[in-house]
């Protein structure tokens, strides 16, 4: 199904609050992606440099389509030079002097090697706002490990509380930790460009690694280990801090999922299935007792759902004001009316496709709202463009492709 453009997330002419900020993004994959998109959208001018290989993400295709590529390096610049070599190393401390942020994502150290340390790049421009982003942070016995997203969201106890108990720990079947870091990595830029911008301080380093965000929107779990003495175990869907909260199966082999955490919200669920009896029984009376109870009350609860579609479910629960909704596949995603009207999805122009289905703007700022203005680049497409800006004559240029400094891609 092709869903209309609106103007409010596909303004080619559009400029935006962060207009003026130049980003400078070394970084491969999707922490660094996340983060340069994000800001991108909201005006930021983002360099994307890349090796002669392209960025890593370029590569993760589904038939045969970029399609990470092309989500998350929309309104994004790209520059693809040969950093092995000295001279690209020196046309990206030309650009960094007239950059806001400088974004890396190499292994601890690596960047020092190639004559880009931190300390050399805020000496040429003491304003500078240098984002390290890494798996394990730059400091520790682990910084040198391999620092995949899979690692760390094994390692921060993601991995360890989810899935069911009797099963192995279930992984995340996207990039949550890389993600998590972005929107991190976004909000620290922001934070380190007020001091500089409104404060009048200095630039600084900011180290990301991907363990560090994740491990702290999941920090609770240490406090509840240290007041009970036992990790938190695996429940499916449930919650161990209130019932009932699962997924349950509909009469057509869809499921939905419903949440009742409020005694009010309980007590309507109840006369909804047609037990309001079970209101006062023992065993579901508080929420204590329903968690302890869980299963008997999810065998309840499914037996009524299971005897209708997840159509009917949704629509009768909601009726009865009952926390409910459907749990969907991406089918259903693109289909459902209020996705479609908050425009939290639509088709965007592309050379390979027509029309790519992509996420619009978020967050939804009502004053000054961001845009998609730009594709996502080829590799090497605004080599001439950037290069000009520090005094890359067509000459040089034509040099610097000849010699393998700079590189249109494969």
């Amino acid at each position: 199904m092709k869903h209309e453009l609106h103007k409010r997330n596909y303004e080619p002419e559009a400029r935006g609050t962060l207009e003026g900020v130049r980003i400078l993004d070394l970084s491969r994959l999707f922490a660094g992606n996340v983060l340069t998109q994000m800001l991108g959208d909201f005006g930021a001018e983002v360099i994307k440099v890349e090796p002669p290989a392209g960025d890593t993400l370029r590569a993760w295709t589904t038939q045969d389509v970029e399609t990470h590529w092309k989500i998350y390096s929309r309104n994004k610049k790209s520059l693809c030079l040969d950093l092995y070599k000295p001279e690209a190393c020196e046309l990206v401390r030309a650009l960094a002097k007239t950059a806001s942020v400088f974004i890396e994502s190499f292994r601890p150290g690596v960047l020092e090697k190639m004559g880009l340390a931190p300390e050399a790049l805020l000496e040429i421009n003491p304003k500078l706002v240098v984002i390290r982003i890494s798996g394990w942070g730059q400091d520790g016995p682990y910084n040198q490990r391999p620092g995949f997203g899979t690692l760390i969201e094994g390692m921060t106890g993601f991995a360890a509380i989810n899935g069911f108990a009797d099963r192995e720990p279930v992984l995340p079947p996207f990039y949550l930790a890389d993600g998590v870091a972005g929107l991190y990595g976004a909000s620290a830029a922001m934070i380190a460009l007020r001091e500089v911008e409104v404060n009048g301080g200095k630039g600084q380093v900011i180290d990301l690694p991907l363990l560090d965000p994740l491990f702290a929107i999941l920090t609770p779990q240490a406090a509840n280990y240290r007041l009970t003495g036992k990790p938190k175990e695996r429940t499916g869907s449930r919650s161990t801090n209130s019932a009932p909260r699962n997924v349950y199966q509909c009469k057509d082999g869809l499921y939905v999922g419903l949440s009742a955490s409020i005694q009010s919200m309980v007590d309507r669920l109840f006369r909804a299935i047609g037990r309001p009896e079970l209101i006062d029984d023992p065993r579901f009376a508080t929420n204590a007792q329903r968690v302890k109870n869980a299963a008997q009350l999810d065998a309840i609860i499914g037996a009524f759902v299971a005897e209708r579609s997840q159509r009917d479910n949704v629509a009768f629960f909601e009726a009865k004001q009952v926390t409910i909704g459907p749990i969907y596949d991406v089918s259903q995603i693109l289909e459902d009316p209020h996705i479609i009207a908050r425009e939290l999805l639509a088709d965007y122009p592309d050379a390979h496709m027509g029309q790519l289905p992509m996420h619009g703007v978020v967050p939804r700022m009502m004053g000054t709202p961001g845009s998609i203005r730009t594709p996502a680049p080829a590799l090497g497409e605004h080599n001439r463009e950037v290069l000009a800006g520090v005094g890359i004559c067509d000459e040089d240029y034509d040099r610097l492709l000849a010699e393998g400094v700079a590189s249109k891609g494969p």
